[in-house]
């Protein structure tokens, strides 16, 4: 196990590796009827934004949301990958299931790609897996798809996705987190690290150990889970406009 990757003459802000650069990837917003700040947000120029999850409803939903078109639409107007939220239930979900939303995202929204949440991470799901990433590319192939474990899975899944969610949790572990040697195999463009409870006093220490772990793929949020009782990627942090100055200037020294 690795708790810090080397890196030799890379900028604060590069994710670890020389010409890449460190920006977010938002897991999810509240519906832009309750929240239409956070979406107007994420559309101003500069922000240095990877890609931004569109979760309707648990999903595409069951029909049409205008609301969500329009978000949508305004996001990839400036420019803004996004990726449409499939549930795989820890490989619950049949692959029809998942295939079936994945259409009637790009159906209604024009999605760009998709973040397979709950994602397996053991090698016996990689072969499902596999599978429904067939599937997803038949419909979309230049769809950018993401694999949202939330841990490292078996490094078989690196072959599989243009990204993985290898880290998505509270700062109280991430601090004190590593990674494993395979991990190295790979540019940090690979992986993606979502951090909640993150202190505005401690954001700099955050985005040393993104940088160190090779993640160029970041959220950080001060908000909290309230003891499992809310979503803490819902709403932007406190400290938004503190944190695109630095990843944007990329600054984390």
């Amino acid at each position: 196990m690795r708790g810090a990757r080397g890196v030799s003459g890379a900028g604060a802000g590069s994710g670890g590796g020389a010409g890449t650069r460190t920006g977010f990837g938002v897991p999810g917003c509240a519906h832009p009827l309750l929240a239409p700040g956070v979406w107007h947000a994420l559309t101003r120029p500069a922000t240095p934004l990877h890609w931004v999850v569109l979760d309707v409803a648990g999903g595409p939903g069951v029909q049409p949301d205008p609301h969500c078109l329009d978000a949508a639409g305004r996001l990839r107007n400036a420019g803004v990958r996004v990726l449409g939220r499939l549930d795989a239930a820890h490989g619950l979900r049949p692959r029809i299931e998942l295939v079936a939303d994945a259409h009637r995202y790009l159906e209604w929204y024009r999605v760009d790609g998709f973040v397979l949440d709950r994602c397996p991470a053991d090698r016996a799901g990689l072969p499902e897996t596999r599978r429904t990433i067939t599937s997803l590319r038949a419909l979309h192939a230049d769809a950018h798809l993401v694999l949202g474990h939330g841990t490292h899975p078996h490094p078989g899944y690196a072959d599989s996705a243009d990204q993985l969610v290898t880290f998505s949790g509270p700062w109280s572990r991430y601090r004190f987190s590593q990674v494993p040697e395979w991990t190295a195999d790979h540019p940090p463009e690979r992986f993606c690290h979502f951090v909640h409870g993150v202190p505005h006093g401690h954001l700099d220490e955050a985005l040393r150990i993104a940088r160190w772990q090779g993640a160029a793929t970041i959220w950080l949020t001060d908000r909290t889970d309230r003891g499992g009782h809310a979503d803490p990627f819902e709403d932007l942090p406190g400290y938004w406009d503190d944190i695109v100055s630095r990843v944007g200037t990329g600054v984390s020294e």
